[in-house]
């Protein structure tokens, strides 16, 4: 069904227009469309029908091979009627139509017929219908009314000639070669369209002999072609040429490249901008030869229209990139341009005048672009805080000025994209600029007091971690990381909790302040936080006396994890606790490909589904797929890149089994929930789960699909698809809701009553149990050698 189209009105409330197709239908206008057969026909009423059928096809509406075959036998009626806006109407629709071979004989007389009439319309729309719908066969018999076409005196039926021999050459092109001749002939053409499409036409014929082409355009860079639209392009097949030729040359002067600055000089200024682009593109291009580009497109940017200013910024713009100096003489041009009401004009302007000012107009820019950056999309933003960190980079003792700007529009309102670059951008400043280090890290600290993004948080926390420590006063960065461990979410704590140890590790002094705030997280309502401060405090020694970190702890803490994940996971699964401690020396560095066998718990129901996988690990994964492409929601998200293995939600003696395995995909997860029902006297109906992803922020939430029926001891699954976005760590906890409507059916025969139970469960987004892991890591002699307490919680 049409949807009413909306205008937006700056000066007026939105309007709503109604679209005059709105509801109707395939079938009634299939209906409608028996007024083809009248006797007596209507032009008028035959138009309106004809329009609704092309906007059904242009909407995507399928016609079955009866329908299609219906509709076009009765169009070909219309033929007998002389009405010129019909037969228009009656073209367009035989061309959307695509005709079988067999139904294109019933119109190819028709329409050869049409393209020898005396009316120059019904002869360019027959050539154009004709070519649409021939085969090579049919081609064959009439190549010489194209051939006539192609030079006839009225444009338009030489313009269309043209144009289906475009066309026609991705499907005949032995045919089309034929025809250079005349062709040829018609590049020579007065009308402008028709010399346009000529000489398109002539260069896909001889695109593939480069002797072909350079002679083409030597002979048509001598002043032949008049028409502005040719000679853009014969601009762009110079350029083509001259980058050919640019390998085989020994130096001296570029051929043709007085014709690209003739073109200059051209009175239209389409052509004028294609040959300043062309000459700001050409490889290895000087000073010299630049000049009389940039001069003209200077004059671009006071032009009155906003497309030549926008085109001549642009291209300015990326001028700057290789030549800075010779954009320099347009920057009082540009200034001009940031209160430009096109604000892609005005970004552009900006950027351009970042890359090419001095080092004494820095603070002047810096004044206009505050003013304008309230008035731009995030997306504009990015682009001009980018500008901004290269300018530092290239003036570095400007970073004050540049570094308090950054910071001011860090607490402004903006997206995670924005505030992102901001911080990616205040980062890179710290790392190349060593003087910036301390206000830099000052500003991130003032940024996570108020900030609502996890990711950013937990990245300028482990930033902090690694370059706050060897600052002059690292002192004055704790009270801003604690705050972290009572004010934000879990993985914040956490993130906060591996900051604190990393001060202690590096700075002696702190230690002991340290070791406090390390022993009140041991309380946190979280297990990764109390878990985390659990692990820091054993290795740093905080039952014992202050000492120096040994080596080891060090590593621990800012080395790199050197062996596969997967590997580590599976020789702590298979490692069996006794005297002798865990040696990750024994885990192997090659990554295996074969998935984890998992251990059942003895005594624990089994769900017979695919909770349980089978022992040959690739049928599950077959099974699962299969699974996932059964079900049209999830069919379109693709194939899985991995199948977490099942994950238990419940105890063994409860009434109803839940696991869970996770289907990681691209930009998604889909949590598979396997539901069992142990109770022989009732059957659930109407079961889904309900999953609260309040401590999980980066996740966003797509969609469920419940379970109709789960009877006894037949497994059943639900589903829920949540949506990651992409470069942000999936770190999070979910709280589950399974709610199901419970039938009871005893012995008598009265109705089974129906009620709700909830039942909460928990689920920790990690590859393995956290404390599980961290027992393990408690008891090797050698934990220090890896990093993985801030990687393994990551899904």
């Amino acid at each position: 069904m049409a949807q009413p189209l909306v205008k937006k009105d700056d000066d007026r409330d939105d309007e709503a227009e109604y679209s005059p197709f709105m509801g109707i239908e395939k079938g009634a206008v299939l209906q409608e469309a028996r007024v083809f057969n009248d006797p007596q026909l209507d032009p008028r009423r035959c138009s309106q029908v004809i329009t609704k059928l092309l906007y059904l096809l242009n909407q995507g509406e399928t016609f079955t091979k009866v329908e299609a075959t219906e509709v076009f036998f009765a169009v070909t009626k219309l033929f007998q009627s002389k009405d010129v806006g019909l037969r228009r109407m009656l073209y367009l629709m035989i061309k959307e139509l695509s005709p079988s071979a067999d139904e294109v004989i019933i119109v190819t007389s028709s329409l050869m017929k049409d393209m020898n009439s005396k009316t120059d319309m019904y002869r360019a729309n027959a050539i154009r219908v004709l070519c649409r719908i021939t085969d090579g066969v049919l081609l064959t018999q009439i190549e010489r009314y194209l051939k006539q076409a192609i030079v006839d005196k009225n444009p338009v039926v030489a313009s269309a000639a043209l144009v289906s021999g475009i066309h026609l050459l991705q499907t005949n092109p032995e045919v089309v070669k034929r025809w250079s001749n005349e062709v040829q002939e018609a590049v020579q053409s007065r009308a402008a369209l028709v010399q346009f499409h000529a000489l398109a036409l002539l260069h896909q014929i001889r695109q593939n002999d480069r002797l072909a082409v350079s002679k083409l355009v030597t002979s048509l860079t001598r002043g032949t072609v008049r028409s502005p639209l040719a000679q853009c392009l014969l601009i762009r097949y110079t350029s083509q040429v001259i980058r050919e030729s640019a390998s085989n040359s020994q130096g001296g002067d570029r051929p043709f490249y007085d014709f690209l600055e003739g073109c200059l000089r051209h009175k239209a200024e389409m052509v004028i901008f294609e040959a300043a682009r062309a000459i700001t593109e050409l490889s290895g291009v000087t000073s010299r030869e630049l000049t009389p580009a940039i001069t003209v497109l200077q004059l671009f940017l006071s032009s009155s229209k906003p497309v030549l200013r926008f085109a001549a910024v642009r291209t300015l713009n990326k001028v700057a990139m290789t030549h800075p100096m010779a954009v320099t003489n347009c920057n009082i041009d540009m200034e001009s341009l940031i209160s430009d009401q096109n604000r892609s004009i005005a970004t552009l302007a900006i950027t351009t005048l970042l890359k090419t000012g001095n080092e004494s107009s820095v603070d002047r820019l810096m004044k206009q672009i505050t003013n304008f950056m309230s008035d731009i999309a995030d997306e504009f933003k990015i682009v001009v805080v980018e500008a901004i960190r290269s300018l530092c980079l290239k003036f570095p003792l400007k970073y004050r000025s540049l570094m308090n700007f950054l910071s001011n529009i860090l607490r402004e309102e903006g997206g995670f994209e924005y505030k992102k670059a901001i911080v990616d951008s205040i980062v890179i400043l710290i790392r190349d600029i060593p003087d910036a280090k301390e206000n830099g890290l000052l500003h991130l600290c003032e940024f996570i007091e108020d900030c609502e993004f996890t990711y950013l948080s937990t990245q300028i926390l482990h930033f902090l971690g690694i370059e706050g420590p060897k600052t002059s006063d690292p002192s004055k960065y704790i009270r801003y990381i604690y705050n972290r461990v009572h004010l934000e979410n879990a993985t914040v704590r956490a993130a906060a909790v591996s900051t604190l140890a990393k001060f202690g590790a590096m700075v002696d002094a702190l230690k002991p302040r340290i070791f406090v705030l390390l022993r009140r997280c041991l309380f946190d309502s979280d297990d990764e936080v109390r878990d985390r401060a659990t692990l820091y405090l054993n290795t740093l020694g905080g039952d014992g006396e202050v000492v120096e970190t040994d080596k080891g702890v060090k590593e621990f803490l800012f080395g790199a994890l050197d062996i596969p994940l997967v590997n580590l996971e599976t020789s702590l699964r298979n490692y069996e606790a006794s005297e002798d401690a865990f040696d990750i020396n024994s885990v192997p560095k090659e990554v295996k490909s074969q998935p984890l066998a998992e251990k059942k718990a003895p005594g624990k129901k089994q769900p017979t589904g695919l909770g349980a996988p089978p022992a040959a690990p690739p049928t599950t994964v077959d099974a699962y797929e299969r699974l996932l492409s059964s079900i049209p929601e999830l069919a379109s998200l693709g194939k899985p890149f991995k199948s977490s293995a099942p994950t238990e939600l419940t105890e063994a003696e409860t009434e109803y089994a839940v696991n869970v395995v996770k289907h990681i995909y691209d930009r998604h997860v889909v949590f598979q929930y396997n539901c069992t029902n142990t109770i022989p006297e009732q059957q659930l109906e109407e079961v889904s789960v309900v999953v609260d992803s309040s401590d999980a922020e980066e996740f966003g939430f797509v969609l469920s699909k419940p379970l109709r029926s789960l009877p006894y001891d037949s497994p059943g699954q639900t589903f829920v698809v949540f949506e990651k976005p992409e470069g942000v760590p999936a770190v999070g906890k979910f709280s589950n809701t399974l709610k199901f409507i419970v039938k009871e059916f005893p012995t008598s025969g009265t109705h089974g009553k129906a009620w709700m139970l909830t039942l909460n469960v928990w689920m920790n987004m990690g590859l393995v149990p956290g404390r599980a892991l961290l027992k393990l890591l408690m008891q090797s002699s050698l934990f220090s050698e890896c990093s993985l307490a801030r990687s393994v919680f990551s899904l």
